[in-house]
């Protein structure tokens, strides 16, 4: 796998996070028009002491609804993957916070674990997103503690496709229909038709759906889905820095359809990175006993790839990713 510096030298920023100690917590609402409020949690440096606290499907040492320390920090907005939430990428968040970032990450009503209700209006996944940043600025309690001018997008999966179409990224889902056509037996396309979902779904949607934003000024991108939809003229308008992550026994998303889709059609090179081994869900934090028995296929990894480790040199890395690109 390639990382952009020496492990040990990300570490020690890690170790040393800008002007606090620990981690604090709060899970806020977010207007969302005429729906119910979004849900998000939020990861910020605080100098009040941290402890375990048991938070969706994982523990965190955190400190919950502290005060904040530091002034003019750095936000990175996440979005999670389908049928996620919140808390997906706690272990990325935490680092971020540690490192002197607020990290503020959205539960996507309509493509949830509870609520699949609406996974193909994929439009709504970048408002939403829009939505998170424009609380953070002008709501969140602590916003004066924020840098405006600095401001990150992290995504996986679904999140990876989101964090595009707000760097820019104008998709065409009517290149899904004959992506199946030719693929058949592609997972996408296997859900699509055990759904009993048209692959031509989304022939009709008008590109003034797909919602920008154009304060975030870095975004990194692990395995984004639809990345074969987006195309040379769909991604014309990404413009700001793109870290690029694939794993190279991704059989969900099948090579090279696409990152390197993306990776080929983006107008500048991204840093780009292929973790050997690395299955689609090794991106997500690696499970405890009881939730590796209730999913086992989002938990399990190849037996000569270790999540844990692989997790250290991923978060240093986006950490890293962050620090050079939002001065």
């Amino acid at each position: 796998m390639k990382i952009v510096a020496v492990i040990s030298t990300l570490f020690a920023l890690l170790a040393a996070p800008a002007g606090a100690a620990d981690v604090g917590f709060e899970e806020v609402k977010i207007a969302n028009g005429a729906e119910p409020p979004l849900t998000a949690g939020v990861w910020y440096p605080t100098n009040a002491p941290a402890t375990s606290h048991s938070l969706g499907n994982f523990t965190q040492t955190v400190a919950p609804d502290a005060p904040i320390a530091g002034h003019g920090l750095p936000l990175v907005v996440m979005s999670h993957g389908g049928g996620g939430s919140y808390d997906g990428h706690y272990d990325t968040a935490l680092a971020l916070a540690h490192a002197g970032f607020v990290a503020a990450a959205v539960s996507h009503a309509g493509d949830t674990f509870d609520d699949q209700s609406q996974v193909l209006q994929l439009w709504r996944r970048p408002a939403q997103l829009h939505r998170l940043v424009d609380y953070m600025l002008a709501e969140w309690p602590w916003r004066e503690r924020l840098d405006a001018a600095r401001v990150g997008a992290f995504g996986f999966s679904n999140g990876g496709f989101t964090v595009l179409v707000a760097a820019g990224g104008v998709p065409d889902l009517s290149e899904i229909a004959p992506y199946c056509e030719a693929h058949a037996d592609h997972d996408l396309c296997v859900a699509l038709q055990h759904a009993g979902v048209d692959p031509h779904f989304g022939a009709d949607i008008p590109a003034g759906a797909w919602v920008s934003d154009r304060r975030i000024n870095a975004a990194v991108s692990a395995a984004p889905a639809f990345g074969f939809a987006f195309g040379r003229a769909g991604l014309s308008s990404v413009r700001i820095p793109i870290q690029l992550w694939r794993a190279a026994n991704d059989r969900h998303q099948p090579h090279p359809y696409y990152e390197e889709a993306v990776r080929a059609n983006l107008p500048r090179t991204p840093e780009y990175h292929v973790v050997a081994n690395a299955g689609h869900y090794d991106f997500l934090p690696p499970c405890d006993a009881r939730l590796s028995r209730n999913a086992p296929d989002v938990c399990n990894s190849l037996p000569d790839f270790d999540r844990a480790e692989f997790h250290e040199q991923f978060n240093a890395a986006v950490v890293h990713f962050f620090q050079a690109t939002l001065r």
